[in-house]
Parts: structure tokens; sequence; C-alpha cells
């Protein structure tokens, strides 16, 4: 299709036609239908050309071309538009006729650049309105478009801006973060470069971005040294970026660096900036940290948001300390923040994972006397609570509403429904709630079948595991390796370890890496088999292969060294466990209570908990000791277990001194334990012990809810009636009233 020609000879009637046009648009717009069917595209184009100085009568114009369709506005006359709106600055207005343009028409790229080239100097002109068409055709991702276009504006003159440039990074880098994206972005870069365009701060950030996005950090550093050296200096989105990606990769380090890289070249952080870290101390599960960010924040001035308490929310659910997740919950309603649906089902979440199901039925409660409607993701949790609870009549009832609420289950609702019947051993209704999501349009994926799989290799029922990954097979689904892991598994307990071999190879074949748990039931299913060569080979191989064997692989290895009666390698690998930097922090302590034969394989914790069981505090507390030697800070939980096993062993004093170091290092101890020490100090009358206690136990108590019940304790315990005390202690802690975990709070952070 050739483009129009420009050198239109308008007769008597086309200009009579545009006059009269011209005359309607200015004070009778609504004799303009009556000129429609009359109007041809050489009237048109005479009063664009001859009004094309009168902005007003131009958006009138576009008024009515816009009112309907009509025949004479072709694309000549629009590219007539675009000029003169472009050269008005209009450029929302010209974006949305240029959209119009290049959708609506059969026009190739070079017919549309030909018809703006020719209108140009009717129009007098900028290139601006090429950035304008290139921005348009990256708007809706069509690149190649917008590349050509670039192209013929280069090749004709016109010289395109860095408008251009940045819309074509930005769609390329926005729809993909390949190597191939990467490559391409690169190219149009450097294009960018050769024709002394100078990339501006928005273009190295585009840049910034993609680099980071597929992974790539150290370049996006590259570049930000690139730009300074340019003159073009990073600003908060520039390190944003940066910080967000550190967080994600856990370099939280290298995100701190950048915070204080911005402090001293003077840009100052925002909340995403904040929050970015925020969220990735508590995703490493390091909330004591977050405080100190939080203080950061207040001091430049700014106050945490929605984000902010929802990430820490999110934080200390996953840390499992509740209280605090429910005094945030209560904080942000102090500080005119409204709890939303995210806030509540993340706490919902958290109860379910801890197996308060009451809690979270009320909280959704809670959630719906605030005005809040709860989402598929919330009834998602819910029946995902009660299934792991193997409460399938509570699930069907949740899920029920979540379809009268208007949501369809998913598959990963119907997929917590098929594990709850698992958990319960009921395979064959497993496999109904399979039939029935095909039944109703859903397609059950890896995971839905992996869960049965898992079951029938419990069982022992290998003929209907190996059945089931055939069918998933056929209908597309490749296992994973978890489904590999749980066929490998039964195939070993049921002593099968040439066929778990044989299945361990097709997984490698598959390009599927096997964890831990893959490695370690075939060391198991050798150990059996008295192959411990062969076992210890598996172990050497996983090490090869960048695994780090956990606690249950050693207790594997060091209980097949003692049924073989090699003693003194048991110990040795023991000794490997406890003394070698190498071996994570996690596996460092773990060891035999008593000795190799005993096989109780624990991690620190585990190890503390096993003497202090044992009533061996002695023993306990030089691995305490060995702990702090090692610069290996122990944690509240270790803290727990010394001050609970010295309190039964009548060691009121170094219970007691014990809770005072944990205070310090700013740990909350569970009430289990404050129960136990407030037992020993009254048994040993410590009273200003035990008072010190008492006030420090409710004084973190911060939830309104518990006022009454920290106002009838306090009365008990003035009366010395400790039996009281401690009865409505227990019932504040199972309502959630006290604290679990460690201490944290915005408002004191900010205080």
């Amino acid at each position: 299709m050739k483009p129009p020609n420009l050198n239109l000879s308008v007769s008597p009637k086309d200009t009579i036609m545009a006059n009269k046009a011209i005359t309607y648009l200015k004070r009778h717009p609504q004799n303009l239908p009556s000129l429609s069917p009359h109007f041809t595209p050489q009237a048109a184009t005479y009063l664009l050309l001859t009004s094309q100085n009168n902005k007003p009568l131009i958006l009138n114009f576009l008024n009515w071309v816009n009112s309907k369709p009509h025949p004479f506005f072709t694309p000549h006359c629009q590219t007539l538009t675009l000029h003169i709106l472009t050269r008005f600055n209009l450029f929302k207005t010209a974006q949305t006729l240029a959209l119009n343009l290049i959708t609506s028409s059969n026009h190739t790229t070079s017919i549309v650049f030909n018809l703006l080239k020719q209108t140009y100097h009717s129009c007098n002109s900028s290139s601006a309105v090429f950035d304008l068409l290139i921005k348009s055709y990256s708007q809706i991702n069509l690149i190649e478009n917008a590349i050509h276009t670039l192209h013929l504006a280069n090749r004709h003159g016109f010289s395109p801006g860095v408008l251009s440039y940045n819309s074509i990074l930005d769609s390329i880098l926005r729809n993909g973060s390949d190597r191939l994206s990467i490559q391409q972005a690169n190219r149009v870069f450097n294009d960018m470069i050769r024709n002394n365009v100078s990339p501006n701060i928005y273009t190295y950030n585009v840049m910034i971005r993609g680099m980071v996005s597929a992974g790539n950090l150290d370049s996006g550093l590259c570049l930000i040294r690139e730009m300074e050296t340019k003159g073009c200096f990073p600003n908060v989105v520039t390190y944003n970026t940066m910080i967000t990606a550190y967080c994600k990769e856990n370099n939280l380090e290298e995100a701190f660096g950048l915070l204080k890289i911005m402090a001293n070249k003077r840009v100052e952080p925002n909340l995403i900036s904040y929050n970015a870290v925020i969220n990735g101390l508590c995703s490493q599960g390091r909330m004591n940290e977050t405080m100190e960010v939080i203080e950061e924040m207040n001091l430049n001035g700014l106050s945490p948001d929605c984000i902010t308490y929802n990430t820490l929310v999110n934080g200390f659910c996953k840390d499992g300390n509740f209280h605090q997740a429910l005094v945030l919950l209560h904080e942000m309603a102090g500080k005119g923040l409204s709890p939303n649906v995210v806030t509540y089902t993340t706490l919902i979440n958290g109860m379910c994972k801890v197996k308060n199901l009451s809690r979270a039925m009320e909280l959704l409660d809670h959630m719906r006397v605030r005005g809040l409607s709860p989402n598929e993701r919330t009834f998602t949790t819910l029946v995902d609570g009660f299934c792991r609870q193997g409460l399938m009549s509570e699930a069907y009832k949740v899920l029920s509403e979540m379809i009268d609420s208007g949501f369809s289950p998913s598959v990963v609702t119907y997929n917590a429904i098929v594990n709850g019947f698992c958990f319960l051993g009921r395979a064959e209704e497993a496999v109904e709630v399979l039939k029935g999501m095909v039944d109703k349009g859903l397609f059950p994926d890896v995971v839905s079948y992996s869960t049965v799989i898992s079951l029938f290799c419990r069982n022992g029922e290998l003929g209907k595991a190996f059945q089931m990954k055939v069918e998933m097979i056929e209908k597309g689904i490749l296992p994973d390796a978890v489904t590999y892991s749980s066929l490998i598994q039964g195939l070993c307990q049921q002593r099968k370890q040439s066929e778990a071999f044989d299945l361990f190879r097709e997984m490698l074949g598959r390009g599927l890496s096997p964890d831990e748990v893959t490695y370690t039931s075939l060391m198991n299913g050798y150990c059996v088999e008295g192959e411990l060569s062969k076992a210890l080979d598996l172990h050497d191989e996983m090490m090869q292969n960048g695994f780090l064997p956990d606690v249950v692989t050693y207790s594997v290895l060091i209980n097949g060294l003692n049924k073989k009666a090699r003693t003194r390698e048991a110990k040795k690998l023991l000794l490997k466990l406890f003394y070698d930097e190498s071996v994570p922090n996690d596996v460092t302590y773990n060891t035999l209570i008593e000795n190799c034969s005993n096989n109780e394989f624990k991690s620190v914790v585990g190890l503390v908990k096993g003497f202090c069981m044992k009533g061996l505090m002695d023993e306990a507390d030089r691995v305490f000791e060995t702990m702090h030697q090692r610069d290996f800070k122990p944690d509240g939980a270790v803290y727990n277990l010394m001050i609970h096993g010295h309190c039964r062993r009548g060691n009121a004093r170094k219970a007691y001194n014990m809770y005072a170091e944990m205070v310090r290092c700013g740990f909350v101890s569970h009430m289990v334990t404050v129960i136990s020490l407030i037992k020993a100090l009254s048994k040993d009358g410590m009273n200003d012990e035990l008072s010190s206690v008492m006030q420090n136990t409710l004084s973190s108590c911060t939830v309104n809810d518990a006022e009454l019940p920290k106002a009838l304790v306090e009365i008990n315990f003035k009366e010395g009636n400790m039996d009281a005390v401690l009865t409505m202690l227990t019932g504040m802690a199972n309502d959630g009233l006290l604290p679990d975990g460690g201490d944290y709070s915005c408002a004191s952070a900010s205080a």
C-alpha cells in the first residue's frame, strides 16, 4: 500500500466545506454531524493545515473525529494531527492518537514513518514526533517496530532523542531479563552512544534494573561506576534497585553498605529503601536487627507504612513470635494505619502453621468486623490449616464459604485438601479429589500427584505409586525432585536398593538435582544392606555436588558405622562435626548425647535439650560456654532450655542469672520457662528476683485484651496466691496474650 500524495489540489467545494467546519468548530459544534457525511479527507487536510496554530480549534476537531469513526480522518490526516499536537506539547493526547493509528490500520512501520516524514515540513514539526511514535510502539511491546522506526529516523536525519532509546530499553527489559533480552538491550544502548545521544539517569536506571533482574549484580555496579564517570549521578531509584536486588540474594551486608554510600553522597533513602532492607532481615529471621533500621528511619524523618508493618508481621509470624505480630497489629491501628487483608491473612497463616486454628478463626472474625473481606488466599490458608491437622469437615466448611463468597478454589486450594486426606492416610479420597479437580476444569499439577505418590510409598503400595507416575507423565506433567525422592525412599524401605539407584540415575539424567533427603534415603538403604562403602561414596558425591549433609545424614552414617562395629570411624566422624570449621554451625554442635551408639543426633538446641532432660546440667553448661568461646551466640531457644533445666535441678540462682542475661540480650523467655522460674524462685524465697521476673513478664504484654488478666495476676501475686498466678499466666500464654519470643515494637524503636 502506497502512502497518499501530499500535493493535493483542494477543490472549491472542499474549501467551502472546510471553512464551514471551522465556523462550526468555533461557534456551533452541535451542527458538525450534518457535515460528516459530506466531509472529505481533502477538506480535513485543508482545515488542519490552515488552523494548525489554533490549539482550541484543533482540540475541538479532535473531539469531533473521536466521537465516532469518520472516513475522512485518514492516516494522512492523523499524521498531520500528530505533528500539530506534538508541537503544542500535548503529548498524552498525541500518544493516544498514535496508538490508535498503529493498532487500527494495516500500515507497516515504513508507511507510518513515511506519512510522518511527508507531512513533517507542512506542520513545522520536530523530531519529537518520532520520539512519540517510537514510545507508542514500545508501550504496546512492538519492540521490533520501535527499533525499525528508530533506524529509519536516524537514517533520514531526524535524530531521535534519549526518550526514544529509553522507551525501547524499558520495553525490552520490562518484558524479559533472559540472555537474549539483555543482549538486545545492550545493542540499543551501544547504538545510542554511537549516535551521540547521552544516556540520562532514567537510561541507567532502566539498564541497572534489567541487569539485576537477570541476576547480574556486578554489571549493575559497573553501570553505576560508569554513570558517575560521565557526570550522571545515581539517585534514590538507582540505589533502591541495587539494595532490593542484594536483599533478594540474601546479601544484606552489601545492601547495608549501599545505605552507607547513600548517606556519604547525600542521597536520602526513602521508605522503599528501608522496606527492602527490613524485608531482607525478616527473610533471614534477623528480627532484632529490624529495630535498628526502624530507629534509623525515624532519625531520617520517615515513619513505617503499611508495607513496613506487613513485612514485620510476616517476619515475626515466620519466627514464631505471634505475640509480637499481634502487638504490631494493634500498633498499626494506634498510628492511624489500617491493617489490610494482607496483614490479617499473614497472621491467620501464622496461626495455622502453629495449629492454633481457633485464634485463626478469631482473626477472621476480627477482620470482618473491620469491614475487610477475606480473599482467595485467606480462604486457601484456612483450608490448608485445617487439612494439615486432618480436620477435613472444617476444611470443607471453609471451602463452601469460599465458593459462596464468589471465589473459585484454585489448584493450590485443592492440593491442600489432597494433602489433608494423605495426612490421614486416606488415599482413595485423595485420588477422588484429583478426579474432581478435572471435572471442575482444573488440572492437577506436580504437587497434586507427588503428594499422593508419597502416601502410596509410605504405605508400601509401590505399584500404585509407579502407576500414578506413569499417569502424570501421560498427562504432560513431569515428575520433579520431590516425586523421585518419594519413590526412591519407598524402594529403599522395601530394600530394593538396585531399583532405587536406577531411579536415582534416571533422576540425574533428567537434569533434576537430588537433595539431602534423596541422598540420605539411598545412604540409609545401603547401610541397612551393610554396604557401607557405597553409602560413604554417596556421601562424598553429595559433598562434591555442593550439598552439605544435614544432621539426619550423619546420624545414618554413624548408625551404619556402629552396626559394623566401626566405632572408631563413628567417633572420628562425630569429632569432625564438633571441631571442623567447614561444617555449618547448625551441624557443628551435633553430637550424641551419651556416645556414638546412642544415635540421638541433634542440633545444638537438641544437644542442650538432651543434657537438660537428663539432668546433666554441668555438660549443658560446658556446651553453652563452648558456644560463647566459638563466638556462636546462643538464641532464645537455648536460653529457655538452660533456664528450665537449672530450675528442674533446683539451681534457682543460676537459672535467674541466665534469665537476666537473656533479657539483656533482647530475648523474651517462653511462658513455660517463666512459670518454671517463678516456681523455683518462690520455692527458694528469692522474693526480689521473683518480683523482677513478674514485672518483666507483665510489662512485656501490651495487648489491650490482657488488661483484666494482668490486673488479676498482680492482685494474686501481692496476696501470695502463687497457684492462682501460675494458672492465670498459663491461660494468658495459651490465649496468645503473653510473648513467646524476641521482643520488638516499632513504637519502642521510635521512642
